[in-house]
């Protein structure tokens, strides 16, 4: 069986080494992003996995049908990078990733401290010697309330940390997790966005969600509310967060995805023009930390997003389905 990895990082390398080794597979990899332009390296491949970079939508996806590809697997969580009706329709199977939620619960918590503790700014003073105070005042997390928008196991992880900070925990979530009721609050959503003083986002991204964070949720939120998102950049309007920033409303944001990012993250843009001003512009702020979409990128993740591509693709092949295939009621 061969199997084509596209996007393929260095750091992967040592897991798909190790794939190979557990299946009876062959794995081929490239850098490149899947794209019309570079369909025919597919040829002669059972199946081919990729990351979300690129979009595989229905112009592509019938391309691939026609060089026969059939099972394609997402080494992430997320698939909205896929049409998946479509490649139901080509009878393409498709699976997504897995990994332990701790990762991005930890980041997501790391996120909220230096941006209630000012860190962006006292490391920036730091490094020309100016070590005054002035303006680097911090808030304590016991004195707060948060609120955590989405329950799944990601955000449930995230609520078990903060139990152990003494806050106050607010939950929202379409459906309630009988684990996350014994630590946190269920509120509805505008009870949420009145009384948090950080609200850290944990949904998937899906027509109902995207933009959830706008000009009007954003109007009901407290003056100086601070925001995280560690999640899906489109859960988020980005015009709005940087209305947000520049009147204030928005006391600080920690963002490690931000709407607009494709073509930016994972690449040195060094000598650049960005093609995004305001993913640009927002981050020149004092008060915005913003990273490389990096809260999954841990040793253990990245075995994981690994095994569970390789994998995925070889069980689809072999057994007709796997645990993580995208169905039509997953």
């Amino acid at each position: 069986m061969r199997i084509l990895v596209f996007e393929a990082r260095d750091d992967e390398m040592q897991a798909i080494r190790k794939q190979e080794e557990k299946l009876p597979v062959t794995v081929d990899t490239t850098p490149e992003v899947p794209s019309l332009q570079n369909v025919d390296l597919v040829k002669g491949y059972d199946g081919l996995s990729v990351l979300g970079q690129g979009r595989l939508d229905a112009a592509l996806l019938d391309e691939y049908a026609k060089r026969g590809i059939y099972y394609i697997s997402t080494r992430t969580i997320g698939y909205n990078h896929i049409d998946i009706s479509h490649a139901r329709e080509l009878g393409i199977h498709v699976c997504n990733a897995s990994y332990a939620p701790n990762g991005v619960a930890d980041y997501t918590v790391m996120m909220i401290l230096m941006c209630i503790r000012q860190y962006k700014q006292a490391l920036w003073r730091g490094q020309v010697n100016d070590f005054s105070l002035e303006g680097l005042q911090g808030r304590e997390m016991k004195d707060l309330t948060i609120g955590v928008m989405g329950t799944g196991r990601i955000g449930l992880q995230v609520i078990r940390n903060l139990s152990g900070f003494g806050c106050r925990i607010l939950a929202y979530d379409v459906y309630q997790n009988p684990e996350a009721v014994r630590l946190a609050t269920y509120v509805d959503l505008d009870t949420l966005l009145v009384q948090s003083d950080v609200i850290t986002l944990h949904m998937p991204l899906l027509d109902s969600t995207r933009n959830i964070i706008n000009r009007d949720s954003i109007a009901k939120m407290k003056k100086g509310v601070v925001l995280i998102n560690c999640a899906r950049g489109e859960l988020a309007d980005l015009e709005a967060l940087v209305e947000g920033i520049e009147t204030e409303k928005i006391g600080a944001l920690g963002m490690d995805t931000v709407e607009g990012e494709e073509g930016i993250i994972h690449q040195d843009h060094r000598t650049d023009i960005l093609p995004n001003r305001n993913w640009f512009y927002i981050h020149q702020f004092r008060n915005v930390i913003m990273t490389q979409h990096m809260a999954f990128y841990t040793d253990a993740a990245v075995d994981s997003m690994v095994e569970c591509g390789i994998r995925g693709i070889y069980e689809m092949i072999t057994e007709g389905t796997c645990r993580l295939e995208i169905t039509a009621t997953k």
